[in-house]
């Protein structure tokens, strides 16, 4: 958690520490003797998930029981807790608007800045308001003063007290007859002088200014940004604020009297509850209710489709019809509210096992007497198809609660036979499961679909079709022979690959979840299935990665190239060769796009989602669409290159889409650029860039030379221009090291590609230096950082495991080989227990971080294999 938060941890402990029952016990005992109703239960879970919220209330007779001036009137400890422990939550304020005046209302509550005051009835917002009122102001307030002292303050428990914009009577020790008259002279002492009369509780207030208490609350709300409010009060005055209330805002009327509000509560005791539970549940939104790991989670994939599953068997992120369309769950982005699809065994277990099955996309998810299976099954385009298979010897319990579209979109459900349908989508989505009996529940917003299933009797098979106008297949029993094909796909593919010998289990584990990321339709590679799972914890590097990046999709299909499966490669480079033909000219290539070959739309914030672990905002789409990236083109021209070596011809279509590459550097390499990171800063002449640019033309004279091609005649000089330009302007004396960009001497994992990349001799004393500062700068313990410096966004982020596989490649290409092999392992024991990599890890608190599975991390991984897998042969050898 973020160290900014550490007060909201200090005191959400304190808050359990006064209120031991905690949150569950809380609800559990919300009867009416304590307000807290089912209906009052459910306003406040959804408050609670608003991006930006008010917590306002009156301060005597609704914080403390009393209201008068002795410190009998400090706020209930369990209620000032709660206070200040909401006010540490980001994007949650809290205010008390009192009629007690600003000073007094400071030196009785207590209470931290954190804590919004104002006082004399909403009129007073600082301690400077009293000194602006008029000589003749104050002289009224002198003889309404002395009027009432003379009139009432000789009555037994009655006390006459000044306050900045009015006169305060007291009335709380005095009997019931003493106030019927105090109140009676008061308000004819008002009447007389043209001031307002209030009675607040047990004090009258005689005062110049009009009660203000709705202004107040309003003026609040504008300043803060809030979306929503909630405001709780005791007495008459109050009735204004809660006037203001709309939407999703929520009015609470503490003690006896009429009220407007929603919700009465008996007691400033009941609303120290309502303040802890809310609490509770938005700290609960904001951080995520135990956020699993992302590396324990698993993907599943066809080809078409992807899904992710928590360790026990929840579906927790999975989107349709597109890699980048809204999600149908999105439990990793938002909890419950966001939507997913569980099972768990009726009679509570610990998960035994989770694991897939040998060589296959298929996950299996084992309870002692449950055991849940999952896969995607090939559909037609459009047409997402997730299988589940219940087996064992106990009873299941299925949650079924799609929350279509980021879940914004509003749907209904009902049941028809065996099936649930849903609608008022854009797609149809029905589940289907033979036998099993659905119950239909909502929660006034949204609908879910629970059913409890026997498996004695066998397997049940449950079948969630999205976008197919079709029935699913009517026979269950034929569902081994769809799984066993899908099994048969995957390990015939497998069985193809030539796998190093080092790590070969996690080497095809890493294969195959490339080839998940793989678009088939279209031959575009997702660089993640995954959107806004954050580089940081609790911070703003939350970016979408459900696109095809040219650098990534070139380097994943590559990287299966490698292991002799080319097919990938051939429908990449055909959905590149579709893009060409639409734009402009090979330089004026998107660093990235759809899978359907369309540039994005812009980048938008999901408000509703507070995302993985409280990690906002929520990002869909990407902004890098519109950078200038001209680093692209290396790994295209390299890929071609090495798809051609592997074969021994080079299509004329690849020489044309060669061609066009080495074109675009013609053109452009000379420009500044954004550079491989993305930074969000103005562009630079970035060292890798240049490096990629000269890869572009070595890598297409290579292929010239060995097909028989005809390179244009610019290429070589042009090659070694930028080599030359790279090796001088590149280097960094006083870092004694390449570093990120020229001038500059910031140091950046991704230079170590000057030397990986052919263009500098491994051995150059240059490229030494620059392996031992990354290693010096960069590395610490098991991963390796991007760079240290300001990239121009908040926040930070953890270690890249790319950059850690190129650090390793580094240390092979100088002959460390002991510090690859220590570094490499330090990687492997990185991997989540089903073998999945996401995109970063910090070593300090030994978190997970970024888009999950990621294909940087596995193609980096596979890479290293190979490399040691040669070196230690050829060691053997020797």
């Amino acid at each position: 958690m973020p160290t900014h938060l550490n007060q909201a941890v200090a005191d959400s402990a304190l808050l359990m520490k006064s209120l031991p029952l905690g949150l569950l016990r809380t609800v559990l005992q919300s009867d009416a003797q304590h307000g807290i109703t089912p209906e009052l239960f459910s306003e406040l879970r959804a408050l609670a998930r608003v991006p930006g919220l008010l917590v306002a209330c009156n301060y005597g007779g609704t914080l403390c029981s009393a209201e008068g001036v002795s410190t009998e009137t400090l706020p209930l400890d369990s209620a000032a807790v709660a206070l200040r422990a909401l006010a540490a939550l980001p994007n949650t304020h809290t205010a008390i608007i009192s009629g007690r005046s600003l000073r007094d209302l400071a030196a009785v509550s207590r209470l931290p800045a954190e804590v919004h005051l104002v006082g004399s009835h909403g009129v007073e917002f600082d301690m400077g308001y009293a000194y602006t009122l008029s000589l003749a102001t104050e002289q009224l307030l002198q003889q309404v003063a002395a009027a009432l002292t003379e009139a009432v303050a000789s009555e037994k428990g009655i006390s006459v007290v000044r306050k900045p914009v009015g006169v305060a009577v007291h009335t709380r020790p005095a009997t019931p007859e003493v106030v019927e008259r105090v109140i009676f002279v008061s308000q004819k002492i008002a009447i007389e002088f043209g001031l307002y009369f209030i009675i607040d509780g047990t004090v009258l207030d005689l005062t110049v200014e009009e009660p203000a208490k709705g202004q107040a609350l309003e003026q609040l709300r504008a300043r803060l940004g809030v979306s929503a409010a909630l405001f709780a009060g005791d007495a008459e005055s109050d009735e204004k604020a809660i006037a203001t209330l709309r939407g999703p805002d929520l009015g609470l009327h503490v003690g006896p009297g009429d009220t407007t509000a929603a919700h009465t509560l008996p007691d400033p005791e009941a609303f120290a509850r309502v303040l802890a539970l809310l609490f509770e549940l938005r700290r609960a939104w904001l951080f995520g209710e135990d956020a699993v790991g992302l590396e324990r989670h698993s993907m599943i994939g066809n080809g078409s489709s992807t899904a992710l599953l928590t360790p026990d068997a929840k579906v927790c992120w999975m989107s349709h019809p597109l890699p980048d369309s809204g999600s149908i769950f999105a439990h990793i982005l938002g909890g419950e509210p966001a939507g997913h699809f569980s099972i768990e065994p009726v009679k509570a277990s610990q998960v035994l096992a989770q694991r897939y099955v040998d060589n296959t996309m298929i996950v299996e998810t084992r309870w002692a007497d449950v055991t849940v299976t999952d896969y995607l099954e090939p559909a037609p385009e459009g047409i997402t198809s997730l299988v589940r298979v219940l087996s064992g010897t106990g009873a299941a319990r299925v949650v079924f609660a799609p929350r279509p579209d980021y879940a914004n979109a509003p749907f209904s459900m009902e049941t028809r036979g065996d099936e649930v349908h849903i609608m008022g989508t854009s797609d149809p989505i029905i589940l289907s499961a033979q036998g099993v009996t659905f119950m239909i529940t909502s929660d006034g917003k949204y609908a879910t679909a629970t059913a409890e299933i026997p498996l004695d009797n066998g397997p049940v098979v449950l079948n969630l079709r999205c976008g197919d106008t079709e029935p699913p297949p009517a026979d269950p029993d034929g569902e081994p022979n769809r799984r066993a094909a899908v099994g048969q796909s995957s390990r015939e593919w497998i069985k193809a690959l030539q796998l190093p010998t080092i790590k070969t289990s996690l080497v095809r584990r890493s294969a195959l979840v490339l080839k998940s990321l793989v678009h088939e339709p279209t031959g575009a590679v997702l660089a993640a299935p995954t959107t806004s799972l954050p580089e940081g914890i609790g911070g703003t590097r939350n970016w979408d990665y459900r696109y095809c990046w040219l650098r990534d999709g070139s380097m994943t299909v590559n990287a299966l190239v490698s292991l002799g499966s080319t097919q990938e490669a051939d429908g990449f480079l055909a959905w590149l060769d579709g893009i060409l033909q639409n734009a402009p000219g090979p330089e004026w290539l998107h660093p990235l796009y759809s899978v359907t070959g369309s540039p994005l739309s812009t980048e938008a914030i999901v408000e509703s989602l507070p995302g993985y672990a409280g990690s906002r905002p929520v990002r869909i789409g990407n902004a890098a669409d519109h950078q200038v990236q001209l680093d692209v083109f290396g790994p295209i021209a390299e890929l071609i290159h090495d798809l051609a070596e592997r074969r021994g011809f080079l299509p004329d279509e690849h020489w044309f889409l060669m061609e066009q590459m080495a074109h675009a550097v013609l053109a452009r390499w000379h420009e500044p650029d954004h550079g491989i990171w993305e930074a969000r800063r103005p562009p630079r002449h970035h060292v890798y860039t240049k490096v990629m640019c000269w890869v572009t033309l070595d890598r297409a004279l290579q292929a010239a030379a060995l097909h028989g091609r005809s390179p244009h005649a610019e290429w070589a000089p042009t090659a070694q221009t930028i080599r030359e330009e790279v090796l001088r302007e590149g280097w960094d004396s006083s870092a004694a090291s390449y570093t990120v960009a020229y001038d500059s001497p910031d140091l950046d994992a991704a230079v170590l590609h000057v030397g990986l990349s052919g263009l500098l001799d491994v051995q150059d004393q240059r490229f030494l230096d620059t392996v031992t500062a990354v290693e010096r700068e960069l590395r610490v313990g098991p991963t390796v950082f991007r760079y240290r410096y300001d990239d121009g966004l908040p926040g930070l982020e953890g270690g890249f495991h790319i950059c850690t596989t190129w650090l390793i490649e580094a240390y092979l290409a100088v002959g460390r080989l002991d510090d690859a092999l220590e570094l490499f392992n330090q990687l492997v024991a990185l991997f989540g227990p089903t073998g999945l990599l996401p995109e970063e890890y910090d070593p300090g608190t030994e978190t997970h971080l970024g888009n999950h599975p990621q294909a940087y991390s596995h193609l980096g991984f596979i890479r290293c294999a190979q490399l040691l897998d040669h070196y230690l042969a050829s060691a053997d050898v020797e």
